[in-house]
């Protein structure tokens, strides 16, 4: 594979970079706590016809985390086509900034799909003129970690452009995973990983007489790699047991007994990819008792709503000096939360009329990243700015203002803490009331069981 150089691309204007470096600063830095890019070595360099087939569990956080991976170059991203229906000036900019559209069956109907041709052939001569293009193969995003059914779209559009080329250029599609510890919560982690790439050279004679399976061959090594970099948990029916255990105190312990870091996300999901593996051959020895575990822990899960809990408050031991020093300081600190309130309220309240309106809640980052960075952000910054200089003079105001993206992280930090202190309380009260044996009993009965399939199974 070729070293990475720099870039001369004509593509990377000076408003493109602004841009782009104004985005990964808000998201990277201040939207995510942290994000971690594994494999970026393996991207071919600048000037590489490549294809980037990712899975697509995110949305809009997808792409962006590939757009920040790669800096050489623009990378074009073919993305679902409602987007481009916003208004002309969101469909040009969208253009702008690589965008292209896809229509689907279930979405924009059939009639609609003969406009896909224009975007692959577009994104066929793209690949030929050695760019970079990004396509999702499930043609929609997950609403779990799970990986969906591949359309063979994305084999047929490289393949294509080879044929293009006269298959005199050599066309790589590169695999990509995305994960995840938390799909909602500002200041989490984010994981993009690439794979290894794949020549489409040593098939291009077949492809000439054999076009479908080839396809198939490829697709089967492009899905193999990408499952092989994330968190398929592909028990549907008991998904949410599953989720429950991973992200629990148990599921901390687990990587730990793997000798893993919970707190890494690289190194969770690991852990969480084994944890899924074992559960999944302890339910093919014995199905009822796997079944029984899961059917445990989802009435855990409900007996915990039940009295405003979550599985934090049975994980941890709260003892009530702590609540009431807790309570405390988030009274000494509530001053600066009512100053923060601005800009944290309108970035908060407007996304989430748009994710009401949708209805799609695996759209909660996407709200929440577009309509900050682009609208919400830079009309509170040029507002601050002009109030801070009228009212405090011009350095006061534009030190406000550069703060502003601090302040709603604080404010963000500080509704956790809330949410966390309501928790306990209602926990104390439900714990004072006799109401948290039987919780309790079913807790240690889980862990019981968790620890025999899991724990024990790590030290044979």
């Amino acid at each position: 594979m070729s070293t990475r150089t720099a870039s001369t691309n004509t593509e990377l204007t000076p408003a493109y970079k602004a841009l782009k470096a104004y985005l990964r600063f808000l998201i990277n830095t201040c939207y995510y706590d942290r994000t971690y890019v594994i494999g970026a070595e393996n991207i071919p360099s600048d000037g590489t016809p490549v294809l980037i087939a990712s899975d697509h569990q995110n949305s809009l956080n997808d792409a962006l985390g590939i757009l920040f991976a790669i800096n050489d170059r623009k990378v074009h991203f073919i993305t679902r086509a409602d987007v481009f229906k916003i208004n002309d000036l969101a469909s040009k900019f969208l253009y702008w900034i690589g965008l292209l559209p896809a229509f689907r069956l279930n979405w924009e109907g059939e009639d609609a799909l003969k406009n896909n041709e224009g975007t692959f052939k577009i994104s066929e001569q793209n690949l030929v003129n050695g760019k970079t293009v990004v396509i999702y193969p499930e043609a929609g995003h997950q609403d779990h970690h799970v990986l969906g059914t591949f359309s063979f779209g994305y084999t047929k559009m490289a393949f294509e452009a080879a044929e293009m080329a006269n298959f005199e250029k050599e066309i790589f599609i590169l695999p990509s995973a995305n994960h995840y510890d938390d799909y909602f919560a500002p200041r989490s982690q984010q994981l993009i990983r690439f794979g290894t790439p794949i020549s489409l050279k040593p098939y291009y004679e077949r492809y000439r007489t054999e076009p479908r399976a080839v396809q198939r061959e490829v697709n089967s090594l492009v899905r193999a790699q990408i499952e092989s970099m994330m968190l398929n948990i592909t028990d549907k029916e008991n998904y949410g047991a599953i989720d429950i255990i991973r992200g629990g105190r148990f599921g901390r312990e687990y990587a730990i007994s793997l000798g893993k870091n919970p707190d890494e996300l690289p190194e969770k999901l690991e852990s969480e990819k084994e944890l899924f593996k074992t559960l999944e051959a302890a339910k093919a020895q014995n199905p009822e008792k796997v079944q029984d575990l899961y059917s445990d822990i989802t009435r855990l899960d409900d007996s915990l709503k039940a009295i405003g809990c979550t599985q934090r408050n049975i994980d941890e031991e709260h003892p009530a000096s702590d609540i009431v020093f807790r309570a405390i300081g988030m009274l000494i600190f509530l001053p600066l939360a009512f100053f923060c309130l601005w800009p944290t309220l309108l970035s908060w309240l407007i996304p989430r009329y748009f994710i009401r309106k949708v209805g799609d809640k695996m759209l909660t980052g996407s709200f929440n990243i577009a309509l900050n960075a682009l609208f919400i952000l830079p009309v509170c910054a040029v507002l601050t700015l002009v109030f801070g200089w009228i009212s405090y003079g011009f350095i006061r105001g534009l030190a406000w203002t550069l703060l502003l993206p601090c302040l709603v992280i604080f404010d963000c930090i500080y509704w956790k803490w809330g949410c966390d202190l309501f928790h306990d309380i209602n926990y104390a009260r439900a714990e004072k009331a006799g109401k948290t044996k039987a919780i309790t009993d079913l807790r240690d009965k889980i862990r019981a069981s968790l620890y025999k399939i899991l724990i024990k199974k790590t030290d044979e």
